[in-house]
């Protein structure tokens, strides 16, 4: 997304300056041919200096990379040499800003659904005349992240640091018992900052996906939490952002 003088083009239908979809696609398309390496996040960095640089009526550049990760298919217990399937659903990306005053870099994941089956609770919540939602100490917690980091400066390697602040916030959810997705939350952002001193802050969202146990009493059956229906909607949609 480029920002800049294009007041002419919306108010006078004056076309001078406007640097064609088009043609953004094919210096994309170029600039991976001869430049583009491993990290998504300095390639990001690369066309958004490129961008600035060949046309000097642009103040600002938007850039945002989503990756597909793929496994090699096992055949016979080794991996195939040129066959694969996707990796998941979970995308890592990056976003990029790069201004003639600096560039911004922002990776994080998304849609990465985690669960914990016990070791979370939730009690002791505000209650008025339309509270409904019983109390409980261990229920199951499931949510899809999505979490973005924003960089202070440029680490070693953003893909070993990436893979550092995600294993460290998993440890988080996975290590603690919860008594909320907010306190979850908090601490898998807290783990993230100590873990990587490159980063300033992390924003967050835990959408609450809940999993209700199943009523078999009517069948003359007790469900000793053994089945459960995942749900959609309603659901809580809890976000913040933690930064040093």
């Amino acid at each position: 997304m480029l920002q800049g003088d294009f007041q002419a083009s919306y108010a006078k239908g004056d076309n001078r300056l406007v640097v064609a979809t088009d043609s953004m696609k094919n210096t994309v398309n170029i600039l991976a041919k001869q430049k583009l390496g491993s990290e998504t996040e300095a390639f990001g960095a690369l066309l958004g200096g490129h961008f600035l640089k060949t046309y000097r009526h642009i103040s600002r550049v938007e850039i945002t990379l989503a990756e597909h990760c793929w496994d090699r298919i096992s055949v016979r217990g080794q991996p195939h040499a040129h066959s694969f399937m996707e990796k998941g659903v979970a995308r890592p990306f990056a976003k990029i800003t790069a201004t003639r005053g600096q560039i911004s870099v922002e990776s994080g994941i998304e849609d990465l659904l985690i669960m914990k089956t016990t070791a979370s609770g939730f009690e002791n919540f505000l209650r008025d005349e339309f509270t409904t939602l019983p109390e409980t100490s261990d229920r199951i917690f499931a949510t899809r992240l999505r979490a973005c980091w924003q960089y202070s400066r440029e680490p070693k390697s953003y893909s070993a640091t990436n893979a550092k602040i995600l294993e460290a916030m998993l440890a988080a959810f996975a290590g603690n018992y919860s008594p909320s997705v907010q306190a979850t939350l908090f601490e898998m952002g807290e783990a993230a900052l100590k873990t990587a001193r490159e980063i300033s802050k992390i924003s967050i969202a835990m959408p609450n996906k809940h999993c209700l146990l199943i009523n078999l009493a009517p069948f003359g059956l007790e469900n000793q939490n053994e089945l459960f229906v995942p749900t959609d909607e309603p659901h809580g949609q809890i976000e913040a952002t933690i930064s040093r």
